[in-house]
């Protein structure tokens, strides 16, 4: 199936769940996450979820490392939708976030950060056997990885479909993509 239609079956599949099912699946995803090691990584990059979109509520994956990694730097992004380019920011708490045009909550101000990121959670909608993902369309996160070391690591309500057929030069592979059931590692 071409990413197209990966996407649109899968944003059908995301606007049938219950409040229930989702807050279920996320606490899967926690379980699973918890199980990664986190023994190299100081600075992580964690989306926030648009709820409207009923994405995996990542605020319980940012509260578990703040109660088991208190001194790890937990960055979150900014959007600029000109550009297509995100700004990180030094995560402070959820009193600092405000929802933004598109419905995703952003930091307005604080401390903007630039250096190394040691593992990127990244959203998504479908992924593949081979670690290549399917987004909104819109490109940020295949910019954002491009060229960057760091552990990419996807995190999906979902497991993978066989095979998304219309990958391109511009895809950037995951490393690893956690789900409610398991983790996926991609070499």
């Amino acid at each position: 199936m071409t990413k197209s239609e990966i996407r649109k079956m899968t944003l059908q599949e995301r606007k049938m769940l219950s409040k229930e099912t989702l807050r279920v699946l996320s606490m899967g995803l926690l379980e699973q996450f918890a199980l990664m090691d986190f023994s190299d990584v100081e600075v992580v990059h964690v989306f926030l979820p648009m709820e409207r979109k009923a994405e995996p509520d990542t605020f319980l994956l940012i509260d578990w490392l703040a109660q088991n990694y208190p001194g790890m730097c937990v960055i979150v992004p900014r959007a600029d939708f000109g550009s297509s380019l995100m700004t990180n920011y030094v995560y402070r708490g959820a009193e600092g976030l405000v929802e933004n045009f598109y419905g995703i909550l952003e930091p307005v101000d604080g401390e903007i950060y630039v250096g190394k990121v040691d593992m990127v959670l990244i959203p998504l909608l479908a992924f593949d056997l081979r670690g290549y993902r399917v987004g909104y369309g819109k490109g940020f996160y295949d910019r954002f990885l491009e060229g960057l070391e760091t552990k990419k690591v996807g995190i999906s309500l979902f497991g993978p479909v066989e095979e998304i057929a219309d990958v391109n030069a511009f895809d950037v592979r995951m490393d690893v993509c956690v789900t409610p059931e398991r983790v996926y590692k991609f070499s």
